[in-house]
């Protein structure tokens, strides 16, 4: 065998960022697939129109008798596949994905520095440029069914060598940027950023072409441990020491099959817990979120000629008698109602809002799905109405109720911190591409928040409430996806 004349071994720091990676992608990977789920098309461009997909993993055809919405486009996936499994999971998904990025991120940091640190990247990287040719001639050695000789171990041989560094240094950095990339705060703060790549939706197609790299790796690299001795590669991974013996290959099966069953302990923990699951996971996630991305502002600039010709629809307009009866007659009596911890209550009508200073603006949407589109929206900046209500000292969330109301009779709702609400393009909106903004959109008026993703910008508004602390209102999660699709509270990634 190859290694018979090669004595090396792994430090052990080396080999515990191995497992740890190997069981973080799992989940990574796993959640990934629930995530994509919500919106199973992958696009070129920011303009995610039905039919100009490069790749969809759907059969369903958008209905052309009746309002087809993002909803819809949804699909089942099987828990052994993914985490957690089912269809429009997408908030747990979602959690365990974050959850799992952040100790991945940081072992990958522990593990680059430690690599550079010990002098033990003059083993993975390579010194010339002949490794290319001899990353070749080792391909066509295992594509012919030979094994490499002996010298070419140490302990990498030339195309474990290129491949490990490729997948080091070139496919987990750009996994994290391509990940920034679909953050409503980061490309709306940096509009530049997600331009790198093309535009965002190259940048989600790129970040999916990762995990199946990661797939493919996987699948290459545990072939190539079995064939050049299982026995002898688990010794080196595993106990760091060289030879035959199945201490390390035992101990190695036993790692992968924990690893299995912590997967599938943790599948069957979101299913049948899964509000334990969005409370502890967002212990950590969501003070990352907030200090890395919290204080963002959208400065979104783009041109009328970018508008999208295709807005994909979220969610259907109220059914209700008070709704419908608005709707009938075009909102003439609607009011905007303001109370909670505010100098007094005051209400506006769809006439006082439209006299108050203009913003007309255009930003692009980013759905919690994945799907983007570009729109003009018109309306008055929330910060009017903040500064006209007088807000407490103690006021710290806005709360945005809807008319919207589920099969149950709940209400639609969602929270802003009140210093969000300030931003310049938070605004109220009321017109939609230049006209009056279309029930499906929202109307009379609808939040635009453009550091957020869709959910939170609340449609067809009834009232917002100053409050101290949102976990006073509804199920305490910051809103009606929250509180019933356990998604995360804040929504900037």
């Amino acid at each position: 065998m190859p290694h018979d004349t090669v004595t090396f071994s792994f430090p052990v720091w080396l080999r515990c960022a191995h497992w740890v990676n190997f069981l973080l992608l799992t989940l990574l990977v796993r959640s990934g697939i629930q995530i994509l789920a919500d919106h199973p098309r992958l696009y070129w461009t920011v303009h995610t129109k039905p039919g100009r997909e490069w790749l969809k993993f759907t059969s369903k055809v958008p209905a052309t008798d009746r309002i087809w919405t993002s909803m819809d486009e949804a699909v089942h996936v099987s828990p052994w596949i993914a985490i957690p499994g089912g269809r429009h999971n997408l908030g747990l998904g979602r959690h365990w994905h974050f959850l799992c990025v952040i100790f991945w991120v940081l072992n990958g940091f522990i593990y680059v520095g430690l690599l550079f640190g010990t002098g033990e990247w003059q083993r993975l990287l390579p010194a010339s440029w002949d490794i290319v040719p001899r990353a070749f001639h080792t391909a066509l050695t295992y594509l012919t069914f030979h094994l490499p000789d002996a010298s070419e171990f140490r302990p990498y041989d030339p195309l474990q060598q290129l491949a490990y560094s490729f997948v080091v240094f070139i496919m987990a950095p750009l996994s994290i940027a391509t990940g920034m990339a679909m953050s409503p705060a980061v490309v709306a703060h940096w509009p530049w950023y997600h331009r790198l790549f093309g535009n965002r939706q190259v940048a989600r197609s790129i970040h999916f072409l990762l995990m199946t790299g990661y797939l493919a790796f996987f699948v290459v690299h545990v072939t190539l441990v079995v064939l050049t001795g299982f026995a002898r590669n688990m010794n080196h991974i595993v106990l760091g020491v060289s030879g035959d013996g199945t201490l390390g290959a035992r101990i190695g099966l036993g790692i992968v099959a924990f690893v299995i069953f912590l997967n599938w302990l943790l599948t069957w923990t979101s299913r049948k817990w899964p509000r334990l699951v969005q409370d502890t996971t967002g212990l950590l996630t969501d003070g990352a979120m907030a200090l890395l991305l919290n204080r963002l502002r959208s400065r979104q600039t783009y041109n009328l000629s970018d508008v999208s010709d295709y807005f994909w629809v979220n969610g259907l307009p109220p059914e209700t008698a008070e709704f419908q009866e608005l709707l009938r007659t075009n909102f003439k009596d609607w009011r905007l109602k303001v109370h909670g911890l505010v100098d007094g209550p005051i209400s506006f009508s769809l006439e006082d809002l439209k006299a108050m200073p203009k913003v007309t603006m255009v930003t692009m949407h980013n759905c919690i799905q994945g799907w983007s589109s570009i729109g003009e929206w018109g309306g008055v900046p929330l910060k009017d109405i903040i500064l006209r209500c007088k807000p407490a000292p103690d006021a710290r969330y806005i709360i945005f109720h809807s008319y919207g109301v589920d099969e149950e009779g709940r209400e639609y709702y969602g929270s802003l911190a009140l210093d969000e609400a300030m931003h310049p393009q938070t605004i109220l909106a009321y017109e939609f591409n230049g006209g009056p903004l279309p029930p499906e959109r929202g109307a009379p008026l609808r939040l635009r928040v453009e550091t957020k993703l869709g959910f939170k910008m609340v449609k067809y508004l009834k009232s917002i409430e100053f409050v101290q602390d949102y976990r006073t209102v509804g199920l305490g999660h910051g809103g009606y996806r929250e509180d019933t699709q356990f998604f995360g509270t804040l929504a900037n990634i």
